[in-house]
């Protein structure tokens, strides 16, 4: 696979492509100062960015929109040239509430159309107001999802032209088979969105969609931070493993860097998120070396197994852990 900074698009199933390399944009909204997200994101279009990774439950999908428009304004970008990603998120699934959530994205970013939308998770909270329902135990309240009626919802968005591609997170390959084998499938999912780095290189899950012509969307491609609201503060830190360092030496490049080339050199799009000048700029820098063969076979033997998300929130939920399933 031939990558350049200006070039490191894969094709999609539904014929629209998807940039390898994108930026998240999730920020805790009580700890990032307000217009952290614009600045980050006009840098990135600056350095060559052109995925974005965003959600309406990150509340700072208006300043995403905001830098991109600014960027085209300027002549930066043309809108064409900007990848973005939305998400439904678990209080939506109902497929009334499908198409008013896309719009309220739609609004929020001030764009006619997203290029991917995803739902959020295979799972579902109580619809309503809060975005995270509890009951008066501080329990969280979930909700029943028919996963199929929620699809049907989002292929009338992708015909309505609020959307170009459709796609899932989180599912495991039951839930997508769900899904794939749905009597009357008008669109199929085009990617899954999953934790991906060379800790948790996800072999089945990943083989399974290559199978379906389903693109893997890896989420902490270089492990995560250590915030122990959502993460595992038990998991090593992946960037500080032996191995990457050392061939990051030879490559001249550093253990993250090694990380995002690893997954992008196998056909899966990473999206690492940064609200740091230096790392966004950092992070870029991925398609002027590739690795051999023995490197990426060395890397994978580095799987652990290891996920730095539980999504403990879903720990009550009958599923759970779904997402432990291949």
């Amino acid at each position: 696979m031939s990558l350049s900074a200006e070039s490191h698009s894969v094709p999609l199933s539904d014929g629209n492509q998807i940039p390898l390399l994108g930026l998240g944009t999730y920020g805790d909204p009580r700890k990032t100062p307000k217009g952290t997200t614009v600045e980050c994101v006009k840098l990135a279009i600056d350095v060559g960015y052109r995925h974005f990774d965003g959600a309406l439950v990150y509340f700072n999908e208006h300043e995403v929109g905001q830098a991109i428009r600014e960027k085209i304004a300027d002549g930066t970008v043309r809108r064409e040239d900007i990848f973005y990603c939305g998400k439904l998120w678990n209080t939506f699934h109902p497929p009334e509430l499908v198409r008013p959530a896309l719009e309220r994205t739609l609004q929020t970013l001030k764009m006619d159309y997203v290029d991917l939308y995803i739902v959020e998770l295979p799972m579902a909270f109580k619809p309503g107001k809060e975005f995270y329902p509890r009951d008066e135990n501080g329990k969280y309240i979930y909700h029943h999802t028919d996963l199929c009626a929620t699809w049907e919802a989002l292929e009338a968005c992708k015909d309505a032209g609020l959307v170009k591609s459709l796609g899932v997170s989180n599912f495991n390959r039951r839930q997508l088979e769900l899904l794939l084998t749905k009597p009357g499938l008008k669109h199929k999912p085009v990617s899954n969105q999953i934790e991906c780095h060379p800790y948790f290189t996800q072999p089945k899950l990943l083989e399974y969609c290559r199978q379906n012509d389903i693109v893997v969307v890896g989420y902490c491609p270089l492990g995560s931070s250590r915030d122990a609201s959502w993460v595992n503060l038990t998991c090593p830190p992946l960037l500080e493993d032996e191995l990457l360092v050392s061939i990051g030496k030879k490559h001249n490049k550093s253990s993250a860097q090694v990380a995002l080339r690893f997954n992008a050199q196998r056909g899966v799009v990473v999206i690492p998120k940064s609200f740091s000048r230096e790392r966004i700029q950092h992070n870029f820098q991925i398609f002027d070396f590739s690795l051999t063969e023995e490197e990426m076979k060395a890397i994978e033997a580095l799987n652990k197994n290891i996920r730095f998300v539980e999504l403990l929130m879903w720990s009550d939920h009958p599923e759970y852990p779904f997402h432990e399933e291949y």
